[in-house]
């Protein structure tokens, strides 16, 4: 038996389902899950010695590939210090001194452990702030696992065909509403109908939880006014989006400003990490400034916040970075748009910079409701054969292929190869 299959068996017995994150489980393609033993640059290697080319990144935050030397000597030397204090550190005003100076429009930023927490804390603080109650989202933007957050959401929620989540009481949803991603009338519509009661509008920038959905032309924008109209704020959940697309994240990419916006493990070099921050006059609402309690033993962890700062000096000092990581996933992606083509199949392909999904559809995504006409059958199928060929690609439809910096042209020719004898 092979030790993937071994390992699965024996997890299932004690941790539900097996994994600890459903889309690990890999049940939506119908296969036993590879253990990952170890990574490096762009590779993984699992726990049979079997070595793939990964475009899943840990979902996001290894934009410089796995184990960076820079990164793990720094981590390597935190740790001689100790792993966590419960106290204030050095590292955790480097880190969010570092944060402010380069996203726009932040003045102040607290850390957390995820982005899950970021994003609870930075809607309980939108509340705090304007004194309302409701909240909303877009359908199929997924912004973690919190009770009023689990409506309508992507990623592995989505794949599993599930409304939401048992054990999440109404009254924890009943001031969440859901608008159609890249629909503005339909957003002025619910803003309308309560005018002062909505507290924020909360969404992913680019859609990368629902596949790859990129904003339309004026959509971002459009947010920003009918936030400013109604008196709602205007969250970021930039989870995936910041430091991915831009120093500055999506703010920056797109050039819209949002008044609070929210990180995840990219600020941690892949680590537990997360942060929520914005203008001063919001901030300064945060305990024990103001009355929006928020805490946390192991927030601005000294170990993660070194792999984090290690990870966003590099990314900060190495010139033309973006540029050049989005240039590379142009060509890229356009060359695996043409082998779509040639392959006389309905698809959709989808990207923004480094963030690419292909959707097995004859329809173009802009939607959650258009992200859910894929044939989902094709894609297994396609999964299948590429991690046949050794090419780790998330293991569901709806969710984004990461690229970073360690991916070579050789590593990219060998994936293209790959999808040109899967779509054959």
């Amino acid at each position: 038996m092979p030790i993937s299959e071994e390992l699965f068996a024996r997890a299932k017995a004690h941790i539900p389902g097996g994994v600890n994150s459903p889309v690990r489980a890999f049940g939506s393609v119908g296969m036993t899950p590879p253990f990952i033993a170890r990574g490096a640059g762009s590779r993984l290697w699992d726990e049979d010695g079997r070595e793939y080319i990964d475009f899943v990144g840990s979902w996001g935050p290894m934009i410089l590939g796995h184990a960076h030397p820079a990164v793990e000597e720094a981590v390597a030397k935190a740790v001689k210090d100790g792993l966590s204090f419960g106290a204030a550190t050095r590292r955790e005003v480097e880190m969010a001194e570092l944060i402010c100076a380069v996203v726009p429009g932040f003045d102040m930023v607290r850390m957390v452990n995820s982005g899950t927490e970021a994003v609870m804390s930075a809607i309980r603080l939108a509340r705090g702030f304007t004194g309302r109650d409701k909240i909303i989202k877009f359908a199929g933007c997924y912004h973690g696992h919190t009770d009023a957050m689990l409506v309508k959401a992507g990623s592995g929620v989505l794949t599993q065909g599930l409304p939401g989540s048992a054990g999440v009481p109404a009254g924890c949803t009943k001031d969440t509403l859901t608008a159609v991603y890249n629909d503005l009338a339909g957003l002025e519509q619910l803003l309308a109908a309560d005018p002062r009661g909505v507290a924020a509008v909360i969404v992913e920038p680019v859609g990368a939880n629902m596949g790859v959905v990129p904003p339309a032309e004026g959509f971002l924008s459009g947010l920003r006014r009918l936030c400013d109209q109604y008196g709602a704020l205007l969250i970021f959940d930039e989870v995936i989006t910041g430091f991915r697309l831009a120093l500055g994240g999506a703010q920056e990419y797109y050039g819209v400003r949002a008044d609070l916006c929210t990180f995840g493990k990219i600020i941690g070099g892949g680590m537990p990490v997360g942060a929520y921050g914005g203008r001063k006059e919001i901030m300064s609402m945060v305990a024990p400034l103001g009355s929006v309690y928020q805490a946390g033993t192991l927030s601005g962890n000294p170990v993660a916040m070194a792999a984090g700062l290690a990870q966003l000096r590099l990314l900060k000092e190495t010139p033309g970075f973006y540029e050049k990581l989005n240039r590379t996933a142009d060509g890229f992606f356009a060359s695996l748009g043409d082998l779509l083509r040639a392959s006389g199949k309905g698809f959709c392909l989808n990207h923004v910079g480094s963030l690419g999904c292909v959707f097995f559809t004859d329809k173009t995504v802009r939607n959650y409701e258009d992200a859910q006409t894929s044939d989902t059958k094709r894609f297994t199928d396609y999964f299948r054969k590429m991690l046949d060929k050794g090419i780790y690609l998330a293991p569901s439809q709806f969710e984004a292929m990461f690229l970073s910096a360690a991916h070579s042209s050789a590593d990219l020719e060998q994936t293209l190869a790959a999808a040109r004898e899967a779509l054959g």
